[in-house]
């Protein structure tokens, strides 16, 4: 790229920093409800408590208002820019917690968690779009991952904040990170393709000249932006679903989208306060920050490599290792059980009791095997196709469809969560994870030949890519 070497990142970081604050969040919010459950549920204020069917609506209740919020982040991200879409979900985040602190009843803990979710669906998809119109290629898939390495960074510091504060001083604690995206976005600047998609092209190169420095070519690289088709006739219609350019980038990202939650990590995470308790680990509430760590550390890694490794590398590692893993937690499963595999196979109420009583001596399996998956995820499939979304599309779509992967991907994880009980009725706890297996090698095969490999391209090369393909 001309004049790469005059590129300083500094204030590109600081503005990704700012930028993952929301992920951060977002993490606050998905592991939020693993502490604040065991309290809610034994609290003395009976207007509060939970039973078992509230308990597990406000667990899940957050993926419907995600799903809602990757639609309306779609509309908002097009209509008031990237920049702007953020200072403005960080308000949800902040009203649902308080809230929660407030709540005089279960509905006001369920509206918390709508408006805390709806915030997260907005969050996760336009911090990946915010961060990759404003990365340099050679740094932006390491600046992508920081998506889901802020993530689980959120979850595993809502499990440890959860060991010493209760469910509304949690609330508080969680409610900070948001607060604290608004103040540093205000002095963030909007993202150069956006403000030349609406003819800014001033604003442009000052977004520019702070993110890349004031000796960079900025006028060179708003010229190369400028260049595109897409970047000339920022006019979507319906009509342009026939285009390659929008069709099949589209279809890529919806598929990864649905892949990634059909991998079976909604599973595997259900079962690890159980499996950690059959190898001795008493403490599950420690076990759930063992689990939050070990997420966190390949995540880190992930990050670290994607832009050396590139995106394909990761994804059929990942999608080998949770192949695997996955297929051998059906073995244990299946040796674990007391009775001969029937058609209504394990009762998922009666697991915990099963695996203590039975084939203890595996326990090493299951740790095993989780370490594996865990591992694998959080290298591939967890923070790929998040970065991948925010690089394929072109600018005019890239909030549509957008918000069309991300409405797939909340869709999906709500609907996984909540028919699990009925496929492990269906297929037994065995069957259900060699589905699993069979579904991450599937997810192989998929990246091998369908997904592009992003890595060193600018987006526009990434879309002409499509545009070239039949």
């Amino acid at each position: 790229m001309l004049g790469a070497n005059k590129v300083k990142n500094r204030k590109l970081y600081l503005a990704t920093f700012a930028a993952v604050l929301g992920p951060l969040s977002f993490g606050f919010v998905l592991g939020y409800s693993s502490p604040a459950i065991p309290d809610l549920s034994r609290i003395s204020d009976l207007r509060l408590r939970l039973n078992p069917t509230e308990a597990s609506w406000f667990g899940s209740v957050v993926t419907v208002g995600a799903a809602l919020g990757g639609v309306l982040g779609g509309w908002v991200v097009d209509k008031i820019g990237r920049k702007l879409s953020l200072m403005l979900c960080s308000m949800p985040f902040i009203f649902g917690f308080t809230i929660i602190i407030a709540a005089q009843n279960v509905w006001m803990l369920y509206l918390g968690r709508v408006l805390t979710g709806l915030a997260s669906g907005v969050t996760s998809l336009t911090v990946p779009l915010y961060i990759s119109e404003t990365a340099h290629q050679r740094i932006r898939g390491t600046l992508g991952s920081c998506v889901q390495l802020m993530v689980v960074l959120g979850i595993m510091g809502s499990y440890v904040a959860g060991l010493v504060l209760d469910w509304r001083w949690l609330a508080v604690t969680c409610s900070v990170p948001p607060t604290a995206m608004l103040l540093f976005m205000c002095f963030m600047p909007e993202t150069p393709r956006f403000l030349l998609s609406q003819g800014k092209r001033r604003e442009a190169e000052e977004a520019l000249r702070f993110l890349r420095g004031p000796e960079a070519p900025v006028e060179w690289e708003c010229a190369q932006i400028e260049g595109t088709s897409w970047a000339q006739d920022s006019h979507f219609q319906l009509s342009d679903l026939r285009d390659p350019g929008i069709y099949k980038p589209l279809a890529v990202g919806v598929l990864m989208m649905l892949f990634q939650q059909l991998t079976g990590i909604n599973a595997i995470m259900f079962y690890a306060e159980t499996i950690f308790e059959v190898a001795n680990f008493k403490n599950g509430d420690v076990a759930t920050v063992i689990v939050a760590a070990f997420q966190v550390v390949f995540t880190a890694l992930a990050a670290m490599v994607m832009d050396r490794a590139g995106r394909k590398v990761l994804l059929v590692v990942s999608g080998v290792a949770m192949t695997v893993s996955t297929a051998v937690f059906g073995v244990y499963f299946r040796l674990s059980s007391p009775t001969p595999t029937n058609s209504s196979g394990l009762e998922f109420g009666s697991l915990g009791p099963a695996l203590y009583d039975t084939q203890l001596d595996l326990s090493w399996l299951a740790l095993a095997s989780m370490g594996v998956f865990i591992a694998g995820f959080a290298l591939g499939w967890g923070p790929t196709p998040w970065l991948v979304m925010s690089e394929i599309f072109p600018t005019p779509v890239r909030g549509l469809a957008s918000a069309v992967c991300v409405l797939t991907n909340w869709s999906t994880a709500f609907l996984v969560t909540k028919t699990f009980q009925d496929l492990m009725d269906l297929l037994s706890s065995a069957g259900t994870f060699w589905l699993f297996s069979a579904l991450c090698a599937l997810n192989v095969f998929f990246t091998i030949f369908c997904v592009p490999e992003t890595k060193g391209k600018t987006l526009e090369q990434i879309q002409a890519h499509f545009k070239q393909t039949r």
